[in-house]
């Protein structure tokens, strides 16, 4: 179900919008999976920034620092190297695609990407990366924050039970043994800090386009974005 913004406001956009898409959205609506299929199809760069956040994550882990330790987390961010190639991300040139899916990373990551100085370390890294256009870029607060002046702006959703079943059947396939109940009051209790964080909080861009996916395919959400950015490109 399409909801379209009856005010379409500039919220930060140039006179030339930059060539990049924005998925913004709750966790577990499949933000990822869909930037990835929409890069693909247009021939456009996908770049991971829930994946930065995680690797800062695993790097505050291994370090043994908390967000407390304003030193060492500053010292931390001052040396972070952290580089995308293709679908892998690298900390400090050691590839950590599966060690930031842990779930003492994933427990982590909440806090972290709330992180004030965390995300303006990262978001400067983003704005580096994409200034050149043609990205597809997902996160929650990529059009409200990050890219203002995207060509481009979609909010993917889909109601917490559409999203909590999609997230036990990805567990379920990988050999574990979710248990629905608690897979959904985790998505909820995510949603409730992303959208009351301080610093950024998950919302929809003014000019952004929501696209309802509870009852859509992943090959039916691709297909929509990608029609929605060549009719308006």
């Amino acid at each position: 179900m399409e909801r379209r913004n009856a005010a379409h406001q500039n919220d930060g956009m140039s006179a030339t919008p930059l060539p990049l898409i924005a998925i913004d959205g709750p966790s577990g609506v499949g933000k990822s999976t869909t930037a990835r299929r929409v890069a693909a199809r247009l021939g456009w760069q996908y770049l991971d920034t829930g994946a930065m956040y995680r690797a800062t994550a695993l790097a505050l882990q291994r370090a043994g620092l908390s967000l407390e330790d304003r030193e060492g987390l500053e010292r931390l961010l001052a040396g972070l190297d952290l580089t995308q190639e293709g679908t892998r991300i690298y900390l400090g040139g050691e590839d950590v695609s599966e060690a930031i899916r842990g779930q003492e990373v994933t427990r982590l990551v909440t806090p972290v990407s709330a992180d004030a100085r965390v995300r303006e370390v990262l978001v400067d890294q983003q704005r580096r990366i994409g200034s050149s256009g043609r990205w597809v870029v997902d996160g929650r607060d990529i059009g409200t924050v990050v890219f203002t002046e995207a060509c481009c702006k979609i909010f993917l959703t889909a109601s917490p039970e559409a999203r909590a079943r999609r997230r036990f059947l990805e567990l379920q396939a990988k050999g574990g043994s979710p248990v629905l109940e608690e897979v959904l009051a985790d998505l909820q209790r995510r949603d409730q800090a992303d959208s009351t964080r301080a610093v950024a909080p998950l919302r929809k861009a003014e000019d952004a386009v929501e696209l309802d996916s509870s009852d859509l395919t992943l090959d039916q959400v691709v297909d929509w974005i990608v029609a929605k950015h060549l009719a308006h490109p």
